[in-house]
């Protein structure tokens, strides 16, 4: 028994119910500073070559393509916040006119369902009718329901967590870009020559990979964006440009995505009347969540170096495990694995 149960086996156990804690009680409540220290990592390479091509020093490169961060990230959020209300306080305007046509579609729906029921018996007409009824009831209830006090006044609460993780972000990604090599020769200085190379080789792999995990992001979001463009530019000129950046930025969402912005706005053209633009928007929304479904599992394999089974499988899994970030931390975690069995620090050569 003793010969199992050494100190070493037992400074891993304690380190492998660690790591199981932090991921489950201390990585959902983290997600500004984790994404902090990600993007951080994804500009140190830039970071590196801007003080070598202009001969900076670290915290002038790093102010400078902090500052170009921020003023690229304001202007995106300006124009998108900036279209999105003025397309509410529109809608806010047209509503009694959406209202009133709602109404007329109403009053013919039940003028014709009197012509074409005509001569049948009264149960069966009073049937469709009373189905007809629940139906109306159904939407109207599910409408209020989204358009609640309640719920809004939930999403309203919301913003100023999401001012604070923004605000934490953003100091954090600043004092991050500053300091990783510092908090690199710290973590360094309590490994061994050969555990230390073995780490270094490790993030090596692992700067490539979220490299490469930006790249794919990147690819996938570029596919949403041209095949979003160009099918409400088919459907909706007038806003194209617009709804295809907030369904873009909102896309970012696992398993939902586009969905949010275009299950209710098709749903809206077809309770209005206007049936066409109603079905090209859902038939739109099924693409889009058809290549987002398809392709991403493949563009982050071929990216990570994860064939697109495994990609899916520890996206999927991780998705259920931490919700939002768990599609983030899912393949990371199969990446450390096969990194680190690659690195000689997990042994898988046994057999049963």
């Amino acid at each position: 028994m003793s010969r199992w149960f050494t100190k070493r086996i037992l400074i891993f156990t304690i380190a492998i119910i660690a790591l199981i804690l932090i991921c489950l009680f201390i990585l959902p409540v983290s997600v500004p500073i984790i994404i902090a220290l990600l993007t951080a990592m994804v500009f140190e390479p830039l970071v590196k070559l801007v003080e070598t091509k202009f001969k900076w020093k670290r915290k002038v490169s790093v102010i400078t393509i902090y500052i170009f961060f921020v003023a690229l990230l304001a202007a995106l959020l300006y124009y998108t916040v900036n279209s999105l209300i003025g397309k509410l306080i529109q809608f806010t305007k047209d509503a009694p006119d959406h209202l009133n046509k709602l109404s007329g579609v109403w009053i013919d729906l039940q003028s014709k369902m009197s012509n074409y029921t005509a001569g049948m018996p009264p149960e069966f007409v009073k049937a469709i009718q009373d189905e007809f009824d629940k139906m109306i009831v159904t939407l109207r209830n599910s409408l209020t329901s989204l358009l609640s006090s309640d719920k809004i006044m939930t999403l309203a609460g919301e913003i100023p967590n999401f001012l604070v993780s923004l605000i934490v972000f953003m100091i954090a990604l600043f004092l991050f870009m500053l300091e990783l090599p510092d908090l690199k020769k710290m973590f360094f200085r309590h490994l061994t020559d050969d555990t230390a190379k073995k780490v270094r080789y490790m993030m090596s792999k692992l700067n490539s990979v979220i490299f490469g995990f930006m790249k794919a992001q990147l690819l996938v979001s570029l596919i949403i964006l041209a095949v979003t463009f160009v099918g409400l530019l088919v459907i909706t000129p007038k806003y194209a440009v617009v709804m295809s950046l907030i369904i873009w930025i909102i896309d970012v969402i696992p398993i939902l995505g586009s969905i949010i912005i275009l299950a209710p706005w098709s749903l809206y053209q077809l309770v209005s009347g206007d049936v066409g633009m109603g079905t090209k928007l859902a038939i739109l929304a099924v693409i889009l969540l058809i290549i987002r479904r398809t392709v991403e599992p493949k563009v982050m394999g071929n990216q990570i170096g994860l064939s697109p089974l495994p990609t899916l499988i520890a996206m999927f899994i991780g998705l259920k495990l931490f919700g939002f970030l768990g599609f983030f931390i899912g393949p990371l975690i199969v990446i450390l694995f096969n990194t680190a069995r690659e690195a000689g620090i997990i042994k898988m050569n046994f057999k049963i």
